[in-house]
């Protein structure tokens, strides 16, 4: 993990660390920003996170998914990151974008916008603290790429029709 700060303070005992003042932490394909960022360890060497904004600002957060071109990124008054469960939670004015390479193909905004990232399933929440007019949720989803399947069964040459003279198709 990398972290940029104005100040950061460490205890060794307790494996926790606040950085605070134009935070910018990296740790592989995460970048977080944020105007403090507050980090704990647990023994099993799992990292969990907050981030909160400057007063008026939002956090930011950026991860590579693995395995495809994409990334997510998203920003929040708050964010919590539970590095365990690979969760990511975007706390009030939240907003959630997808991005497949460099296109941007879905976008998310509400109250609250909770990420798993091992399953890729997201839940957003509307409400008073949301980013969209009147509290709700606003999404917009593109459809999926389409997957490459089998090869398609060729066509089959027409049967010739004959004209028949009786309704049981002996032709008699």
């Amino acid at each position: 993990m990398n972290v940029e700060s104005d100040a950061l303070r460490y205890d060794d005992l307790k494996q926790t660390s606040v950085f605070t003042g134009r935070v910018v932490l990296t740790k592989g394909t995460i970048v977080i920003r944020g105007a403090r960022v507050d980090v704990r360890q647990d023994p099993e060497g799992y990292q969990y996170g907050v981030v909160t904004a400057e007063a008026g600002q939002l956090a930011f957060f950026r991860q590579k998914r693995e395995g495809v071109d994409e990334f997510i990124e998203g920003e929040g008054e708050t964010i919590e990151y539970d590095g365990k469960a690979d969760r990511v939670k975007f706390i009030k004015r939240a907003e959630l974008r997808r991005y497949r390479g460099a296109a941007l193909s879905d976008e998310m905004v509400g109250g609250v916008i909770t990420y798993e990232n091992s399953t890729d399933v997201f839940k957003v929440d509307g409400g008073p603290a949301s980013a969209a007019a009147g509290g709700r949720v606003r999404a917009v989803l593109a459809p999926r790429p389409a997957a490459s399947g089998p090869a398609a069964s060729p066509v089959q040459a027409p049967v010739p029709l004959r004209p028949s003279t009786a309704l049981d198709g002996t032709g008699k």
